[in-house]
């Protein structure tokens, strides 16, 4: 009986070796899994007659004449054997020319032989001909009509072929797998396939290989989505049941504690949403295992005052908390800004410290010794109940007296290598962690993706929110209205308010393929010979030009930490009217009077990415304005995606859109990007349906049977997915 696992060699042979070196498939359930891309028809059945250039067609005609001769060698091509034919239907002629295997042909297609001929109509020197065409033979006897026309409409499966692997040549491989997979164990249980009315596994993998109609290859498909989602939901779900017997320190929290204090000081009303995601963060806290909590929500919902307040619970509780943050701009945003909001409630040991203080410690790389020495006395110490930093905050020097709380901001900025160093430094079982997101992510796909977190979501804007406007400038079809932009930013600091420039890279060349805030374009187009605009020449550009009377200064990740955060704070103090930089300002930085946002070659950046930066305006009670700058033409993918930018202001919708566009990644590895994918018929955002059946029915499979013992196809399937590498991925997650 074979298996999934069969080595591939056994059905193929020799010819495996090819198969395993160009396509990295080693065994026969890797095959008979390397579904065909899509599917071609031979063409409908064509009078000679009738035929015209450039059509894919099949043709029944007979044999006139064959005829074989030697191509010479030329320069940079080798000698060919070469075949031509003469063919008729009686209607017209049609002249076919085959290239090597000239004997076989010839000793196939002698004259008188009737045949049906499939391939795409091209003239030579006025004659209409078909180079290479397929054929197949027909015995005459009195059938060739109805098989001609099944011939015609046969569905040929395409692969996706490499350089010396062609489509073809992969299906000849895929016919020896499919006999051999005649015996493959059924990995989903007959109960589920019964109640959600699924082929078997071996009629599945027939139908999409091998279909005779189009309702075959849906009947598969639909089929194939189970076995990953369901295999996928499996791993989750194990996952998750392992979490929760994972042991935590609870945090309940002190009455009159400083989260009372700092609640007694807000100078607004919490929105009805961050009550109730604060209620949901108060009772994970209190468990007495990890809480996995994934706060999602749209840019300026609030994230970080409810990150805060859980982070005070903890710090009432006994323990410390972390905010881990992907860049250091931002870091020092959240420093200032966390520092700010509880004045004196973050200055304990101060004259001015409230009785019930905490420290606020800021760790990044780039800090001088003294200022680094006490951060880490303090972290180590618990003088510090809130720590915030960079990447620096990984290393092994770094500890803590208690950490009971682990909040990572941009979690897709970090690595899970990186996200479990700073996990492992809790003293006494593991911490709470709260991961944010201000990219939002439709909800199939966040508890598909993020299978062990508990996904809650900040869908109200805080009141008094102006909003933001958006709009596309073309300025190579229209320059004025990008004069029109700059003139637009001239009234506004007229009016003591602000604006951002952002360009995709740095400028000076030197050192420009090390700096980590240049992005790509995100199409895979070319949208110029010329190069990204960038900060530098922008800045000189608008500073000597349309902006000449204004204050501009660049910001960029290749500045110092303190030359940065002095950008920063004449910006924020007002002193500064114009900042160009590139995306270190997408997240987390907080300017009210900023009211105008340019993004120059916006088409350079991903949907999420323009829907951050624009949340740097508009944050106040003055209303924003984002331009997007582009040179793309009208109707290209590039300017459809601006488009939709500009059309709405909801990240969730746009995160869907932003989905299509850059596919899932890989979810059971740490590729973050849509290169790489466990899924290869199963789409997370258009089958959110099914994946929720299959997540209620993995479930129901773990609870009943954690290890899956009475289902051992179960198990071979859920060992297949999850090698033993991306198991301690997802136990890291």
């Amino acid at each position: 009986m074979s298996t999934w696992d069969e080595p591939l060699r056994v059905a193929l042979g020799g010819s495996a070796r090819a198969f395993k070196d160009k396509l990295g498939l080693h065994t026969l359930g890797d095959l008979v899994r390397y579904y065909p891309r899509r599917y071609d028809r031979r063409g409908d059945l064509t009078d000679l007659a009738g035929l015209r250039e450039g059509e894919d067609v099949t043709v029944q005609a007979r044999v006139l004449d064959a005829k074989r001769r030697t191509v010479p060698a030329r320069q940079g091509r080798r000698r060919m054997d070469m075949m031509e034919a003469t063919v008729t239907d009686g209607t017209g002629r049609l002249h076919l020319t085959f290239f090597n295997r000239g004997a076989y042909h010839q000793n196939s297609l002698v004259p008188g032989r009737l045949a049906l001929f499939s391939g795409r109509v091209s003239s030579y020197r006025g004659r209409r001909q078909l180079d290479h065409p397929e054929y197949q033979l027909i015995d005459e006897d009195g059938s060739e009509g109805d098989r001609a026309r099944a011939y015609a409409e046969e569905l040929i499966p395409i692969y996706p072929a490499v350089k010396g692997l062609d489509s073809s040549r992969i299906a000849l491989g895929m016919d020896l797998a499919l006999a051999r997979a005649a015996d493959l164990p059924d990995p989903l249980p007959p109960e589920v396939r019964a109640r959600h009315h699924l082929a078997g596994v071996r009629d599945a993998l027939e139908r999409i290989h091998r279909p005779s109609e189009w309702s075959d290859v849906g009947t598969a498909r639909r089929r194939l989505k189970w076995d990953e989602a369901f295999v996928l939901q499996l791993a989750l779900a194990q996952r998750r049941r392992l979490a929760e017997e994972l042991p935590a320190t609870p945090r309940p929290g002190t009455e009159g504690g400083i989260l009372d204090a700092f609640d007694a000081e807000l100078p607004f009303d919490l929105t009805d949403g961050q009550r109730e995601v604060g209620a949901r963060l108060e009772q994970r806290l209190n468990a007495s295992h990890p809480m996995h909590c994934l706060l999602q929500g749209d840019v300026g919902a609030g994230k970080t005052l409810v990150a805060l307040r859980a982070m005070l619970r903890v710090v009432d509780s006994g323990g410390q908390a972390v905010l881990l943050a992907p860049t250091e701009v931002l870091a020092q945003q959240h420093h200032r800004s966390i520092s700010a909001m509880l004045g004196p409630l973050a200055r304990a040991g101060q004259i001015d410290g409230a009785e019930n203080a905490t420290r606020v410690a800021l760790l990044t790389g780039s800090m001088n010794t003294a200022a680094r020495r006490e951060a880490l006395l303090d972290a180590a110490s618990g003088a510090a109940g809130i720590v915030v930093g960079t990447h620096a905050l990984l290393q092994e020097h770094v500890s803590f007296a208690d950490l009971g709380l682990v909040v990572v901001d941009e979690q897709h900025r970090f690595g899970v290598e990186q996200r479990d160093a700073l996990r492992e430094k809790a003293a006494d079982g593991r911490p709470h962690v709260l991961v944010m997101t201000a990219t939002p992510i439709p909800r199939t796909v966040a508890m598909t993706v993020y299978g062990d977190l508990d996904v809650v979501a900040l869908t109200q804007l805080p009141t008094g929110r102006a909003g933001v406007s958006t709009h596309v400038v073309p300025a190579k079809e229209k320059p004025h209205f990008l004069t029109r932009a700059w003139e637009r930013i001239l009234e506004e600091a007229a009016q003591g308010r602000q604006a951002f420039v952002v360009c995709p890279r740095i400028g000076d060349d030197a050192g420009e393929g090390a700096d980590e805030e240049v992005d790509g374009d995100q199409d895979g187009e070319d949208p110029g010979a010329r190069p990204p605009l960038a900060v530098l020449d922008v800045a000189a550009r608008l500073a000597g030009g349309p902006l000449a009377d204004l204050s501009v200064e660049a910001l960029h990740g290749r500045m110092s930490p303190d030359d940065k955060d002095a950008v920063m704070r004449r910006f924020s103090e007002g002193r500064t009217d114009v900042v160009v930089s590139t995306t270190v300002i997408e997240v987390g930085v907080d300017v009210p009077n900023a009211t105008v946002m340019v993004i120059m070659d916006a088409d350079r950046f991903g949907v999420s990415q323009l829907h951050q930066l624009r949340g740097r305006v508009g944050r106040g009670t003055l209303p924003g304005l984002c331009l997007l700058v582009t040179d793309a033409e009208e109707g290209s993918p590039a300017r459809e995606r601006l488009g939709a930018v500009a059309a709405t202001t909801d990240g969730f919708e746009l995160s869907r859109i932003d989905l299509e566009m850059r596919r899932e990644g890989d979810v059971l590895g740490d590729s973050q990007s849509g290169a790489r994918s466990s899924l290869r018929v199963l789409t997370l955002l258009k089958d959110e349906e099914l994946i929720g059946e299959a997540r209620e029915e993995a479930t129901a499979y773990v609870e009943g049977d954690p290890e899956l013992t009475a289902y051992p196809p179960l198990a071979e399937a859920l060992a297949g997915l999850l090698p033993e590498e991306r198991a301690e991925y997802l136990d890291k997650a």
